[in-house]
């Protein structure tokens, strides 16, 4: 089973990302490519988000595939209706944890890209 979650201490040292003693430089991961606001982001057919217990909670069925979710990637995918603009989305995920857009802004593209990659959503 796969995780849906932001990238590890051990992906971005893989990637050469991680800051080394002596750096000066703060660490940031690279952007991700942007999303138009007015994108309408929605799980494709055959891919749900669901609670599932015996999985310890949200998971991502797609076929054949199951992906854990913490938190935070379900608040996201659970937004994802393919009604609310992604514009729409970040407000509302910054409204709810009272964080800054910016920084909601550019998590959720991160998360969403991801999972466009790997067809588990439309973008």
């Amino acid at each position: 089973m796969d995780s849906l979650r932001g990238p590890s201490p051990a992906l971005l040292r893989k990637r050469g990302r991680e800051k080394k003693k002596g750096d000066d430089q703060v660490n940031t991961p690279p952007a991700a490519p942007s999303i138009l606001p007015d994108a309408r982001p929605r799980l494709p057919r055959g891919v749900r988000l669901v609670h599932n217990e015996a999985q310890g909670g949200w998971v991502l069925l797609a076929p054949e595939r199951v992906f854990k979710a913490d938190q935070i990637a379900a608040e996201v995918v659970k937004r994802c209706t393919g009604e609310a603009s992604f514009a729409a989305i970040v407000d509302d995920l910054a409204a709810t944890f009272a964080a800054p857009r910016e920084r909601v802004e550019a998590d959720v593209a991160t998360l969403l890209r991801g999972l466009a990659d790997k067809k588990l959503l439309e973008l």
